[in-house]
């Protein structure tokens, strides 16, 4: 007769929080306060309110208003905004800094170079991108979510034809985001390419470089208010029109 053998083995203890918890790092930086007059306390938001019945039915016009007022109030590059892509199937996520150029009937248009960027291969993987603006001066900030397209050479000429001629050589010249041995071999590639367009003053866009359009599924517009209780109003793509809401702060 076979008799089972009593199973001696014991699970060893989950190692306790203290074996596996690294201690909390040292803060380098802590609750700073933006330059309250109160070095104790946060600054308040206080410039304006935002409610429903003053908001446009589109978010394109929206934006537009907004985009005019912060002209008025004198706030230094409004077009500034931060575009953030992500890589599939990794899911990594990056973000920087470029200037909105273009508002059309159909989105959001900034240019950059489109083969050797880390936004170019973010893009080409996973056609998504979302844009926020900060406007400092009138409190408010601006959220973008979308599907990414191209705009035709065609298209991307007209915008080209009006920078200043070192950027439109430079252009060509950068590779974008790619290491370089050091500034002179950027200036190299900047002095060949001067060479081949002298003379020209129609230079032509690359075929590497210019417009995509951020086109809005999701547009947030957000008003500080005081005691971070801010108003927040999201509009979503449907159908043909526009779901808009307010959100909690």
């Amino acid at each position: 007769m076979l008799h089972s053998a009593k199973n001696t083995h014991t699970d060893p203890s989950p190692p306790t929080s203290s074996s596996t918890t690294a201690p909390p790092p040292a803060k380098l930086i802590f609750a700073p306060t933006g330059g309250s007059a109160d070095p104790t306390k946060a600054v308040q938001y206080l410039q304006g309110e935002l409610s429903r019945t003053t908001l446009s039915p589109s978010p394109l016009t929206q934006f537009h208003a907004w985009f005019a007022a912060a002209h008025a109030a004198h706030v230094y590059q409004p077009e500034t905004v931060t575009l953030a892509t992500a890589s599939l199937p990794s899911g990594a996520v990056s973000a920087r800094v470029v200037f909105l150029k273009e508002l059309d009937t159909r989105g959001f248009v900034i240019y950059s170079n489109w083969d050797t960027s880390r936004k170019a291969a973010d893009v080409a993987s996973n056609p998504r991108a979302a844009l926020t603006f900060w406007w400092r001066e009138v409190e408010r900030q601006v959220r973008v979510e979308g599907a990414v397209e191209r705009l035709s050479a065609k298209e991307s000429q007209v915008y080209y034809d009006t920078r200043a001629r070192g950027s439109r050589i430079g252009a060509w010249a950068s590779p974008q985001s790619q290491v370089l041995g050091g500034r002179e071999e950027l200036e190299e590639r900047v002095r060949r390419v001067e060479e081949r367009f002298e003379g020209v003053e129609k230079i032509p866009v690359p075929e590497f470089w210019g417009g995509v359009r951020v086109v809005p599924e999701v547009v947030e517009f957000w008003q500080g208010r005081e005691s971070r209780l801010h108003d927040r109003f999201r509009y979503e793509k449907e159908g043909e029109g526009w779901k808009v809401e307010r959100l909690s702060p």
